[in-house]
């Protein structure tokens, strides 16, 4: 074997047991810290609902797991959807975490596994709009250390928005997912304007009336251009 292709073969064996390895870390973070947030998840749903029926038996709150790496949160008309990506990311090395000493400490501990949270109309599910809109609401980011932060909107993205000092606990995303629901509940369905939905034709009409199937979204028909809307759409 010459010289070049052991080198080579150096090269490979020392990323698989670094950058494979840290990645492997990485994922299997991501997995607890989702089977938590679903327990945590249930939890709410339990105590919600409990309380809720006490008020309105009509306003129903609940929870299913669609799949392993996907859970939802149903509250009243409303549906928060909590989808775990099964990969590995990296930020771009213009992102802000760069500047801070966590990163500078260790590169690596800049790779994140993602849990994003959408929000939709809990009627779109439950008449299947295929063509609904759903809004991405939150990203959570956990490391190979177990480090978290968010993105999201108001006060709860910013009191998250760096790396944690320790790993993540369930106070915390109870915090999370408290916040998200207020987020969905005050986020109301705007009607579009009616220059926008004026013409329809019959088979369009007929479609409509019977599979119900009109087209939904909390800001559907304005398309604004405002930085609160415009990154909010998926």
């Amino acid at each position: 074997m010459s010289e070049a292709i052991q080198n080579q073969k150096n090269e490979i064996l020392k990323l698989l047991k670094e950058k494979s390895v840290m990645k492997q870390d990485v994922f299997r973070n991501t997995i607890a810290a989702f089977e938590m947030l679903k327990k945590t998840v249930e939890q709410i749903a339990t105590d919600l609902n409990k309380e809720t029926q006490e008020i309105d038996k009509r306003i129903v709150v609940s929870t299913s797991e669609t799949t392993a790496y996907a859970t939802q949160l149903k509250v009243a008309g409303d549906m928060l959807e909590f989808f775990m990506h099964t990969n590995v990311f990296e930020f771009d090395k213009s992102h802000a975490m760069y500047k801070t000493g966590y990163i500078k400490q260790n590169e690596y501990n800049s790779y994140c596994g993602i849990i994003n949270v959408y929000n939709f109309l809990a009627d779109s599910f439950k008449f299947n709009r295929l063509n609904d809109l759903g809004y991405l609401v939150c990203r959570i980011f956990i490391n190979r250390e177990m480090h978290f932060f968010i993105e999201a909107r108001g006060a709860i993205g910013i009191k998250y928005s760096s790396f944690s000092n320790e790993a993540i606990k369930i106070e915390e995303l109870h915090e999370i997912i408290n916040e998200l629901i207020i987020s969905a509940i005050t986020f109301d369905l705007f009607t579009p304007p009616i220059e926008q939905i004026r013409e329809v034709s019959v088979n369009e009409i007929q479609e409509k009336v019977s599979s119900i199937n009109l087209r939904t979204g909390k800001r559907l028909g304005y398309g604004t251009s405002s930085e609160d809307d415009s990154n909010l759409y998926i």
